[in-house]
């Protein structure tokens, strides 16, 4: 009944400023006749989305950060009066009993393939699902990621939400921030051959041509020497690392392992001697809330283009 009554105040707010919103969520078309009142995010970058929209008031909680993360200063203040009703991903119980009418979640973002939380098992519910466009890959076919899969989301979320105006007006500052920032770079003619190491010793857990750090690092004039990678996060084998040779390593810091860990092992592990990153010492490390979809990405540019081309 909470949920009813809320939802039927935000569309006597919003009067005739709100008409009905069809959004592209994966595969799928969701459709919206109000704002949802009561909204849920998963993991730091998804709610950093909805937080920089100033959606705090339209949420019911968050989920999914402090099973595997620690929040920084900023993110903490972002969500001071919010719950968080799940450490790791939410049952379909945490959902329904927090009576929220809508998820911001992706796949392997708060949902699995088969798992018991998707879009067509909280639909009964009533609650609406959108999905973290970066993540599609793992339920079909997509392009290549890109800057742009983080615009589409703050522009959509901006749409549901009844904000498009501060969504635009964000997102155009993002691209006119991003494109100064690159036309200041002096990047050699070639672009510097770059491995994202995540996590792992027998196998390093890395982006492929679907996550996000290959859109970050291309737009700071670098390439992921797993391009050709056709995953979104997966893991490889070293020897496919030693074989493709990276000028310099991203370091993704998140989890009981630290940044400067990962990189001791692979400074201290003879069979990565050879490659040029580790031989001149050259890693960067990227938070993991840059280095996903979200607001940070284009701070995460900045930081990447520096650390590939300044002296």
């Amino acid at each position: 009944m909470k949920r009813i009554a809320l939802s039927l105040m935000a569309t006597l707010m919003a009067g005739s400023a709100y008409a009905e919103v069809t959004v592209k969520s994966c595969d799928r078309e969701v459709s919206f006749d109000a704002p949802p009142s009561a909204a849920i995010s998963n993991d730091v970058n998804l709610t950093e989305m909805m937080l920089v929209l100033g959606l705090r008031d339209k949420m019911v909680g968050y989920t999914g950060i402090s099973g595997w993360k620690t929040l920084d200063e900023e993110m903490r203040e972002g969500v001071a009066e919010l719950p968080e009703l799940s450490e790791k991903y939410p049952t379909k119980e945490v959902l329904i009993g927090a009576d929220a009418d809508f998820y911001f979640a992706g796949w392997n973002y708060g949902m699995k393939v088969g798992g018991e939380v998707t879009p067509e098992t909280l639909e009964p519910f009533g609650i609406k699902v959108y999905e973290l466009t970066e993540s599609c890959i793992h339920i079909g076919n997509k392009p290549k990621v890109s800057m742009d899969d983080m615009y589409n989301d703050l522009l959509n979320l901006g749409k549901v939400f009844g904000v498009e105006d501060r969504a635009e007006t964000l997102v155009s500052a993002y691209k006119a921030d991003l494109e100064e920032f690159k036309a200041a770079l002096n990047p050699s003619d070639e672009p510097l051959k770059v491995f994202v190491y995540d996590s792992g010793e027998d196998k390093p857990f890395t982006a492929g041509r679907y996550a996000m750090p290959t859109a970050l690092i291309e737009a700071a004039g670098g390439v992921n020497v797993l391009d050709d990678f056709e995953k979104s996060w997966a893991k490889v084998d070293w020897e496919t690392v030693v074989e493709k040779n990276p000028e310099m390593v991203v370091i993704v810091n998140y989890g009981n392992v630290t940044a400067e860990e990962k990189r001791d092992f692979m400074r201290n592990n003879p069979a990565l001697a050879n490659i040029d990153a580790v031989k001149n010492d050259r890693f960067v490390t990227l938070e993991y809330v840059e280095a996903t979809p979200g607001p940070r990405n284009v701070k995460a540019v900045k930081k990447l283009g520096n650390a590939f081309w300044g002296d």
